[in-house]
């Protein structure tokens, strides 16, 4: 499925995301008359490229790092930006500046300065007072004058930790700021993050493309004494090609090396009779796909590997006939409507081979390749989920999983990577001859 003639969304689209946060938080907490709504972005790390926060970008549409967003409950937005502009033109090229016109651009209100002047061209996660004095005065004011602060601070040890530390690190510097004073938001951003608009699946649909094209390299990589790493080479070239990048580590996992679900050392040789499980997918612009594929090394699947890879490949078409709003992904209080049970319940009757499905049915993707969202939380529409179940039995040394992306409407779900082949025999083809329909051309 291909949306590339989608107009882009525009900065006005990701004030729309602000304002409908707003309206969410100024609802489930009505008693609530002054506060500040705060999201804050990654901070650069000089040993990788620069990816920054979901959320942050999801409501700004902005690549700056270190900055800094506050909404007052009237709607008063407010970017801010490190004070290094001038260091940063000269390193990095284009800047954000606060001016009026930029701030109408971005569709702020207003853009101002964290701090004072920092040497350099980024603000690092332990940051000076000096580099947030701007910022962190308004939060004293706001905070001594009674004010709410909404922010990502859920109660676990693993979402928003980044948006955690900086709070942390703000803290420190705000002798006033109590836990009492902060509002978590990561329910209503997870409510909306959750629901794609057209324009996110057609982002999602790019990125599965793109994956498309790294699967037909990979495919045709394949074959006895060639090395995993190569056959990631072939596809992560495609993502660098278009722009794109890996939306996580590319697993490329021969024999049985395909039973470890996460392996990603790639660096064994492919031999000719066993199984090569390929798991790889691209981000692009920001949305991240999740394909993976079973490819027979020498170009033929066996008796034994059709057999399990048929079963395989009927519980994915069983499991895809039953998504749709209402089920779960995951729920073991709801077994009869959770797709992860009810795939094993069909493997456990095909054989007893539900004890060698060893992971869960899927996950939410976007703009996290294991996106927002509870598993144990009904599906609804506009979600899009990975359908990918899998059967790894390593003293047979067979490991084969077949995963494709969904986009669940309102009585079904819409598989958006059919154009990678996976029959039996469109396998053995595609191994040899690519793909032969045209999916559309990434711009």
């Amino acid at each position: 499925m291909f949306f590339g003639d989608l107009i882009e969304p525009s900065f006005a689209s990701y004030q729309e995301r602000r304002n409908a946060l707003l309206g969410l938080i100024k609802k489930n907490n009505p008693s609530v008359k002054k506060g500040l709504v705060i999201l804050f972005a990654s901070f650069e790390n000089p040993n990788i490229p620069f990816q920054q926060n979901s959320a942050f970008h999801y409501f700004s549409g902005i690549e700056e790092s270190g900055a800094v967003i506050t909404i007052d409950l009237d709607g008063v937005s407010t970017l801010f930006i490190p004070n290094c502009i001038e260091n940063k033109r000269l390193w990095m090229g284009d800047v954000i500046e606060p001016t009026k016109k930029m701030a109408q651009q971005f569709c702020f209100d207003k853009i101002e300065l964290l701090g004072e002047s920092i040497q350099g061209i980024q603000i690092s996660p332990y940051f000076e007072k000096k580099s947030y004095e701007y910022f962190l005065r308004i939060m004293s004011d706001s905070i001594a004058a009674g004010d709410m602060l909404f922010a990502l601070r859920p109660k676990n040890a693993y979402e928003y930790v980044d948006q955690r530390f900086i709070i942390d690190r703000v803290q420190s510097f705000i002798s006033i700021l109590e836990e009492q004073h902060i509002v978590d938001i990561s329910q209503f951003v997870v409510q909306m993050r959750r629901k794609k608009d057209i324009f996110e699946v057609g982002k999602i649909s790019e990125a599965i493309n793109v994956t498309a094209m790294a699967h037909d390299a990979a495919a045709q990589t394949i074959r006895e004494s060639v090395v995993e790493c190569e056959v990631q080479a072939a596809a992560e070239y495609v993502f660098t090609s278009v722009c794109a990048k890996p939306a996580y580590p590319s697993i490329v996992a021969s024999g049985n090396n395909g039973t470890i679900l996460h392996y990603n050392k790639n660096c064994s040789e492919m031999r000719d009779g066993d199984l090569v499980v390929v798991d790889v997918g691209a981000k692009f612009d920001h949305y991240c796909a999740d394909i993976t594929r079973t490819y027979p090394v020498s170009g033929s699947f066996t008796k034994r590997q059709k057999e399990l890879y048929v079963l395989v490949l009927e519980a994915q078409t069983y499991i895809a006939s039953l998504a749709r709003p209402g089920y779960f992904l995951n729920n073991p209080d709801q077994k009869d409507k959770s797709l992860t049970h009810l795939a094993k319940v069909f493997f456990s009757e095909r054989g007893g081979y539900d004890q060698y499905f060893s992971h869960g049915i899927g996950h939410y993707l976007g703009l996290d390749v294991h996106d927002v969202g509870s598993l144990k939380e009904p599906l609804v529409e506009g979600d899009v989920i990975t359908i990918e179940p899998g059967l790894y039995i390593p003293k047979e040394g067979i490991g084969i999983r077949i995963e494709d992306n969904y986009w669940v409407k309102k009585d079904k779900a819409i598989c958006l990577s059919d154009a990678i082949p996976k029959e039996i025999d469109a396998v053995q083809k595609f191994m040899v001859s690519g793909l032969q329909d045209d999916i559309g051309q990434v711009e």
